[in-house]
């Protein structure tokens, strides 16, 4: 069984229950789909498109922010066999014309306010046959919800097989030039099975989806289709009044937040900006974070103003097919601070450069094996052999696991600090300072320095109208960090954050230091 299999299995059970609702706070707008109008827009975009030339295995480009269209041209593009390419919003042409030589598309789907950049790229993408808008559109394009509305509802056939490829995923960039992920089918069904499995979800429970669907977070919603729940849409600026009045008015179940998301609710609770008791969100049963390592500090300030609500901690990167592979589980909040043991379809071990096991407690790299790991970085056998060796992917990151086999994130291995000959891992000195209760999120990074090798550097960002001094943070350095990992430089500006919660690191490096930039 896989996704495709699900959205006919879904609109022959459910029918007539809610399938994605699309809300749109600031404007009051909101539109939804069944289960069975879903799969029958679904079929006629994949007709539509079989019609136009697009074949089975082709690639097609999908940009665009959330919204429901970009949903059912996702489906879409999965139940024709072609293979669906999420394209990053902040993708700047360079970075488009890059996915573009790499998968060769033969059509591009995108958002009206990126028909800019389609122009921009269409002399250097020759293999591009269609341009299609998503939607409606007013620019001249032929439009989704044109093929929809033309096309017949059949089913597609013949349906695509588990082990078929599904999905070809450019990671971000921040760390260099984006690395096409090649996914399969049954890559992204594993996912669903381990978010169903983590949050046991029914098909009465509801999600809200915040994160970008372009990136591998669209795994949450996969689990929400696989128990047939519905899945609410938020698709304009997050705000915590945004947050608060969707799980009210849609009687949300579960979320998953980002650390920045999570903070804003927080001092806007602290604060009394934002007030819990003007909602009804007592049916809020499930708070999931990942995307980074979650401070323990922010967890314990969240379950003091949710003491029922069940917390769950996930870990995965794209080249496991998004969220799941490791879980923190319900019930384990003893545990916070550890990302948890692996998924249901998992397996994970930390392991010494030789990928021998290491002792409990030690530190080593994360690898993992399960049916989610991609095939392959696509058109790429070096760096494929790079991280699948012996049947199990090398994450790059470093971990420790404890005797009941509890897996914490340590770092990763190229954000490693080595100051004076001794290894410092930013996330144990960034979890310290995020303690501070005028600290509002923070980055450590290593920076040049002619006796140590590298300095241990604290960029900070503080609570807005907060007064934080370089005093502050050095005297709460040393009474919380040994002196070898106390910060030698303090910066105070802005921790910039990347469309899925995560801290470019890279830019800081690039700013601050002349050895890392």
């Amino acid at each position: 069984m896989n996704l495709v299999d699900l959205v006919y299995k879904n609109a022959r059970t459910y029918p007539d229950k809610p399938a994605f609702v699309e809300l749109r706070p600031a404007s009051k707008l909101k539109k939804g789909v069944t289960w069975k109008e879903f799969n029958e827009r679904t079929n006629r975009l994949a007709n539509a498109l079989a019609a136009r030339g697009i074949k089975r295995g082709e690639r097609v480009f999908l940009l665009g922010r959330n919204s429901l269209p970009w949903v059912e041209v996702f489906f879409g593009v999965t139940k024709l066999g072609a293979w669906i390419t999420p394209l990053n919003f902040r993708f700047t042409k360079e970075n488009v014309e890059y996915c573009g030589r790499v998968a060769e598309p033969a059509a591009f789907i995108f958002d009206e306010e990126f028909a800019p950049i389609v122009h921009e790229v269409q002399g250097s993408l020759s293999s591009i046959q269609e341009r299609l808008c998503i939607g409606t559109s007013n620019s001249g394009f032929v439009t989704t919800d044109e093929l929809i509305g033309s096309a017949p509802s059949t089913q597609p056939a013949p349906a695509p097989a588990d082990e078929e490829e599904c999905g070809l995923y450019f990671t971000s960039g921040t760390t260099g030039t984006p690395k096409p992920i090649l996914l399969l089918h049954k890559n992204l069904f594993c996912t669903a099975v381990n978010e169903v499995t983590n949050l046991r979800l029914t098909q009465e429970d509801s999600l809200l989806m915040i994160p970008p669907l372009y990136h591998l977070a669209i795994g949450h919603m996969l689990g929400s289709m696989l128990a047939g729940a519905k899945t609410a849409l938020l698709t304009e600026a997050v705000s915590p009044q945004y947050i608060f009045e969707a799980v009210q008015d849609e009687e949300i179940r579960v979320v998953f937040l980002l650390v920045p998301w999570a903070l804003d609710i927080l001092e806007g609770l602290d604060k009394a900006t934002l007030k819990q008791d003007e909602y009804r969100l007592d049916h809020w049963r499930v708070v999931e974070m990942g995307a980074q390592p979650i401070p323990a500090s922010l967890v314990e300030r969240w379950k003091g103003y949710f003491p029922r609500m069940a917390f769950n901690n996930t870990f995965g990167l794209s080249e496991s097919s998004g969220p799941g592979t490791i879980n923190l589980g319900l019930g384990n909040e003893r545990k916070i601070g550890a990302i948890g043991k692996p998924g249901l379809l998992w397996d994970a071990r930390i392991v010494n450069e030789h990928d021998e096991d290491m002792p409990v407690g030690e530190v080593g790299e994360i690898i993992l094996k399960g049916m989610g790991v991609m095939k392959e970085y696509y058109k790429n056998k070096e760096l494929t052999a790079q991280a699948l060796r012996n049947g199990w992917l090398h994450t790059g990151d470093l971990g420790r696991m404890d005797e009941e086999g509890f897996i914490y994130l340590v770092d990763r291995k190229k954000d490693l600090v080595i100051s004076g000959g001794e290894n410092i891992f930013p996330v144990e000195v960034e979890g310290v300072i995020l303690k501070h209760p005028k600290v509002r999120d923070v980055s450590v990074i290593g920076t040049e320095d002619k006796r140590l090798g590298e300095a241990v550097t604290a960029v900070i960002e503080a609570v807005p109208g907060e007064i934080l001094t370089e005093e502050e943070i050095k005297a709460f350095c040393e009474e919380h960090l040994p002196r070898y990992k106390r910060p030698r430089r303090i910066i105070f500006d802005s921790v910039p954050r990347s469309g899925t919660g995560k801290i470019e690191k890279p830019k800081l490096r690039a700013k601050y230091s002349k050895q890392r930039g």
